[in-house]
């Protein structure tokens, strides 16, 4: 039932590590042609291309800051440009920056926050629009948070209520793009260890696989299926503006 996904064409924002890695990877082995995105990571980005093309597949590289619009604007192009047209897009970059208590809220950390996680989603989603339209229609496929869904653990206010707003973005999209034959779906990890939780201490980790059922912490290719899932027409063509949740156990919404 993948087969649909051979020659098409896909952006994916944030996919010099993490999840956004491996999604580049498995898209790339499916005969997706890539484009890979970084903005300050552009060595890593420049590697997960090559590795897709070492095994037999298609990747460009395109470098830019999507948390400001004309910049993401630019990579999109970029990316058109580059693969001959959009059939995929998954707004995947995002972060939590800084750890930002309700009572410490700090304005600055605020709208770096929501511009990265947030204005990024709106802004690439709106250059890429046109594209997938002309495609004949496609999927785009945002990475919201299990954050998002129950309001995220201490510090993590600012970032989690951005997930929120992507998760409300998305099903919003769905309905506006769904007469042309777009679909707009969100992926929601739960406790992932990518470079993301770097410099989160052991014990919190410790704590999260605890109350996980599944008894341990996801790693990046735990999340792929749900992509792959939500990229394939075969596979989800009536499926838009949905939460697929991959967390453990950890959030049964």
């Amino acid at each position: 039932m993948l087969e649909d996904l051979r020659g098409k064409r896909a952006l994916i924002t944030g996919s010099s590590t993490g999840i956004g890695a491996a999604v580049a990877r498995e898209f790339g082995r499916l005969g997706v042609a890539v484009a890979v995105h970084g903005h300050k990571n552009g060595a890593a980005a420049e590697a997960v291309a090559a590795e897709i093309r070492a095994a037999g597949g298609t990747a460009i590289v395109v470098l830019g800051d999507v948390s400001k619009a004309a910049e993401a604007a630019r990579i999109v192009e970029e990316a058109v440009a580059g693969l001959g047209g959009l059939d995929i897009l998954c707004n995947n970059a995002g972060a939590i920056l800084d750890r930002v208590t309700n009572a410490a809220f700090d304005e600055a950390k605020y709208e770096a926050v929501y511009d990265l996680n947030v204005r990024s989603v709106l802004a690439v989603t709106q250059a890429a629009y046109p594209h997938l339209k002309a495609a004949g229609g496609g999927s785009i496929i945002n990475t919201g948070s299990v954050a998002g869904r129950f309001g995220g653990f201490g510090g993590s206010a600012v970032y989690a209520s951005a997930k929120a707003a992507v998760h409300s973005i998305t099903r919003n999209a769905a309905r506006e793009f769904a007469p042309d034959g777009i679909r707009v779906n969100v992926v929601a990890p739960g406790f992932i260890i990518t470079p993301f939780h770097a410099t989160t201490p052991q014990t919190v980790k410790d704590n999260a696989a605890a109350q996980i059922p599944m008894g341990r912490l996801g790693t990046a290719e735990d999340c792929v299926g749900a992509y792959v899932f939500l990229a394939a027409g075969s596979m989800s063509g009536y499926v838009t503006g949905q939460i697929i949740d991959v967390n453990g156990g950890q959030l049964m919404p």
